[in-house]
């Protein structure tokens, strides 16, 4: 029997937590998507809950619809002229910066008996951000800002301002609803970036794909809508103290057979991806 909190999240499962400060593979841009599509297949094997969390060097990160720019060799020569790496990853969306001022989260759970909606997957990241952070006293507002890079209905805003997206993955009884939180850093600078990319790739001289007119300033971090100092770590430690709160049990993960096996595959398939479109 699924036990939801009163914020829908389960908390029946037991949660096992993985951190990249952590993982036993070597670094590679491709590595926490390979990891993340791992951690999906387990969660459905094994119908754990899992918390992982993950940084990256200065990454752009691109999507599946990113390649179709009129212009997409112009454009990633933006990035390439850069201090940032590049990265085409295994789902849908559209391009965005991480880096580590930046943290990304997945929240992943079995699939329950009752197929939860794409709609009930955002919901629940939303809650975790929006109690982790309550003692700032700001609401955190999850509504499309269309002129962020790589809007969506559920973007997570502050005073008007983007400080997060989220996007879904499912796949073999698992889903993974993943975030990427702007905790601190020059959001300008990453919003200017990826408004130049579109420009340089004629992203609005075409009609059948749509790219957002990126407004760098329609972007900010938590450490600047929240007016303090604020740290990757000390967000973890939120984000976990609130699913603890809520009465789930958190224990660190171990790398199994099964994890490592299904990695392996996934950083195939991420070099075959990659070499291909870049």
């Amino acid at each position: 029997m699924t036990v939801l909190n009163n914020h829908s999240v389960p908390v029946h499962l037991p949660y096992l937590l993985y951190d990249s400060d952590s993982v036993p593979y070597p670094y590679t841009p491709s590595a926490p998507f390979a990891l993340t599509d791992a951690f999906i297949e387990y969660a459905g094997k094994t119908s754990q809950g899992i918390l992982h969390f993950w940084k990256t060097d200065p990454l752009v990160i691109l999507g599946m619809m990113d390649t179709k720019l009129p212009a997409f060799d112009s454009a990633l020569s933006v990035i390439r002229q850069s201090d940032y790496a590049l990265v085409v990853r295994n789902s849908g969306g559209l391009a965005v910066v991480s880096d580590p001022g930046i943290l990304n989260v997945s929240l992943i759970f079995p699939e329950e008996e009752q197929r939860m909606t794409i709609n009930e997957g955002y919901q629940r990241m939303h809650a975790l951000i929006a109690e982790s952070f309550q003692e700032y006293g700001k609401t955190i507002d999850a509504v499309e800002i269309p002129d962020s890079y790589c809007p969506g209905d559920y973007d997570l805003s502050i005073d008007g301002k983007k400080i997060a997206g989220i996007s879904q993955r499912r796949i073999k009884g698992g889903i993974a609803i993943m975030i990427y939180l702007s905790v601190s850093g020059n959001q300008l600078e990453r919003g200017q970036l990826i408004q130049d990319f579109y420009q340089k790739g004629d992203a609005h001289e075409q009609d059948r794909w749509h790219f957002p007119d990126v407004r760098p300033s329609s972007m900010t971090t938590l450490e600047a809508a929240f007016e303090t100092s604020l740290s990757v770590r000390q967000v973890k430690y939120k984000l976990e103290q609130t699913l603890r709160n809520w009465g789930a049990e958190l224990t660190t993960g171990t790398y199994s057979e099964d994890i490592h096996m299904a990695y392996q595959a996934g950083m195939k398939k991420m070099k075959k991806r990659n070499e291909k479109l870049l």
